[in-house]
């Protein structure tokens, strides 16, 4: 009598948010959904751990204990695991070079919230440019000032350049070009000039965007590539009066240099929704200062991004463990290897499927 096939096994930590991955494959007939908690017994999370076949992880390092990132220390304890899927675009809470030699692939969610952040980039944008926040705290404090004060800038016709043009960057460029009629530029080595074109936008360096952009919005992920890469010598290369929105991960932009940047005068303003910490502690030198807008890493958060992020999520899921390749492959050099480790789990052979989760690049 042949060995009956193991139950697929899919483990999730509960982290608040709703709605969740966990709606959907719950109902799943097939899977075994194992709903954690941070808070529980360590042996009892482990325990769990190890015997998933699927890893869904938070995108966000922040908002989960160090132990449970998806490094080369939870993959020697977890030698069933063959998918690490995060909730949203980023994927800084998996080492993809560790899983990539384990044979496990990472999959994200690139896309599904792209909307929310690159209106949230343009709000702040718009926003900075015309004081907003400024005249609406004067008013409320009952101390107005000339409206002479807040005389801001028109954005109709300026330069804005994007570091990184991805699912939001590409995005925001066709809201400038179409809305405001902005000449877009962007940064992006892993684009040709063609690729970036028919983004919506003009391919440059990184010190030519820089000098020649009014506005310089970042839509890059978080990777020792881009590890502190806006940092004193980039701003000041800045165009003076020019503004800094950050809205992709927490580390891009080195705060400190941002801050002193702000408070000479040579940047107008900075929107910040990403943090090396997050939250930032009340006395982090940007919160105390005027031209700053600060977001809790809430651009991408709206009840749209988060049926999105969850629906993409379970279907990205269901179609791995039903032999499909799936449409976000972080790490597609794992593919050969996670064939031969899922082949050997589930008896078939995965990727002779096409993927009928909804097609979007991995990169944010």
């Amino acid at each position: 009598m042949p060995a009956s096939k193991p139950r697929k096994t899919v483990v999730w930590f509960d982290d608040g948010k709703r709605p969740n991955v966990a709606d959907l494959l719950e109902k799943e007939p097939d899977i075994f959904f194992d709903r954690l908690s941070y808070g529980a017994l360590r042996a009892d999370n482990w325990k769990a751990l190890s015997a998933a076949h699927v890893y869904c992880i938070s995108s966000t390092r922040q908002e989960m204990p160090a132990e449970y990132r998806c490094d080369a220390a939870l993959l020697a304890r977890c030698p069933d695991l063959l998918v690490v899927s995060t909730s949203g675009a980023g994927y800084d809470t998996v080492d993809a070079k560790a899983c990539t030699e384990a044979g496990v692939i990472v999959v994200n969610q690139s896309g599904a919230n792209a909307d929310a952040v690159a209106e949230h980039a343009l709000a702040m944008m718009l926003s900075l440019s015309k004081k907003i926040p400024q005249t609406d705290r004067t008013l409320r404090s009952n101390q107005p000032l000339s409206r002479e004060h807040f005389k801001g800038w028109n954005a109709h016709g300026r330069i804005i350049g994007l570091v990184g043009i991805g699912n939001t960057g590409r995005r925001l460029a066709r809201m400038c070009n179409l809305g405001l009629e902005m000449k877009v530029l962007a940064c992006d080595p892993y684009l040709t000039a063609e690729e970036i074109s028919e983004r919506g936008a003009r391919k440059v360096d990184l010190a030519t965007l820089l000098a020649q952009s009014r506005f310089v919005s970042i839509h890059c992920p978080y990777n020792d590539e881009t590890r502190s890469m806006i940092g004193a010598r980039e701003l000041a290369a800045m165009q003076p009066g020019a503004y800094l929105i950050t809205t992709a991960r927490g580390g891009v932009v080195d705060e400190d240099a941002l801050a002193v940047a702000l408070k000479s005068g040579h940047l107008a303003g900075a929107g910040v929704d990403v943090w090396n910490e997050e939250p930032p502690p009340a006395s982090h030198p940007l919160l105390a200062l005027d031209n700053v807008i600060a977001t809790h890493h809430t651009a991408g958060i709206t009840h749209d991004s988060r049926e999105n992020m969850r629906t993409w999520n379970a279907q990205q899921v269901l179609g791995i463990l039903r032999g499909e390749r799936p449409p976000r492959l972080v790490n597609p050099d794992a593919w050969p290897r996670f064939v031969r480790r899922f082949e050997k789990v589930f008896g078939t052979s995965p990727g002779t499927t096409p993927s009928r989760a909804r097609p979007s690049p991995a990169r944010a």
